[in-house]
């Protein structure tokens, strides 16, 4: 890894990424797309050394109090955060000018912090976003190599669950032929029931595949599934919407069951929860129905 001095941490938008690059190996990774215009190696991390800093510095001046958003574009509990403690710090500033917070992340690290979101769910609102695509274990470790399974993230969302902090599910992306199976969709969709997530988002089964990223995925293929890169080839070529031949029945099984539970599964229902900010203080915690 390596430091730099950010002159930014926010977007436009409240969302932050305290890291760039990532280590958790996922074969899939669209960050690692050229288009984002990348330096460095993917893994060899970009510290934002003073992101705690420009992130109190940013809440200090804004009139209003919103919901901070982080993860969309690189894992805030990769393996750095252990030693660094980034996203520990700014997660406390967060919490101390009573700001909210919508977080992703893949990791079982996210429970280090539990006090921390739990306190920030009591001030404002806390909502964790938790990335699940493999139900099978095996084959979770070649998809997402160096990070927790399924199966863990599934007990983080029983924990999450049991200290009343909302949780949203992505299920995304899902790989032709290898993952998107029924199978797959119904055991994840049954973690999720069980934990009681509030949402799933879900764009399509399937993924995108740019320059960059297409040539770190097909390296995989060939490693783990031989003869899958050709098959891609045929079906897909060079299309950036990779979508599954499964689409169609699997959407609409993945509809149905959330439906039948009460899970909310329109993506444009879910985002405005994720941005929507309790304006009075001493309000019960808001739904996303």
């Amino acid at each position: 890894m390596h430091f730099v001095e950010a002159k930014g941490i926010l977007s436009a938008g409240n969302s932050m990424n305290i890291y760039r690059g990532c280590t958790h190996g996922c074969i899939y990774c669209d960050s690692r797309s050229r288009c984002y215009q990348f330096t460095h190696e993917f893994e060899d991390i970009e510290v934002k050394q003073n992101a705690p800093q420009l992130l109190e510095q940013a809440l200090r001046s804004k009139r209003k109090r919103c919901m901070i958003q982080t993860g969309a574009m690189c894992d805030p509990y990769m393996h750095c955060e252990t030693e660094l403690g980034l996203t520990r710090r700014c997660l406390e500033i967060i919490d101390e000018y009573g700001f909210g917070l919508a977080i992703q992340t893949k990791s079982d690290r996210i429970l280090r912090d539990l006090k921390l979101l739990c306190s920030i769910n009591r001030k404002a609102k806390c909502v964790v976003q938790i990335t699940m695509t493999t139900y099978d274990e095996k084959l979770c470790r070649i998809v997402e190599p160096a990070v927790c399974t399924t199966a863990r993230r599934f007990e983080v969302l029983e924990i999450l669950r049991e200290s009343g902090i909302p949780t949203v599910v992505w299920m995304t992306p899902f790989l032709p032929y290898i993952n998107d199976t029924r199978e797959n969709i119904e055991g994840i969709l049954d973690y999720c029931i069980r934990a009681g997530v509030c949402g799933i988002i879900c764009p399509q089964i399937g993924l995108t595949l740019r320059e960059g990223d297409r040539e770190y995925f097909y390296e995989a293929l060939d490693k783990y599934f031989p003869g899958m890169k050709g098959r891609y080839h045929r079906k897909y070529g060079y299309a950036y919407e990779v979508t599954s031949e499964r689409s169609g029945k699997l959407m609409q099984l993945i509809r149905e069951k959330c439906r039948e539970t009460g899970i909310e599964s329109d993506a444009s229902k879910v985002f405005a929860y994720l941005h929507e900010f309790p304006e009075d203080q001493g309000f019960e915690q808001m739904s996303l129905f």
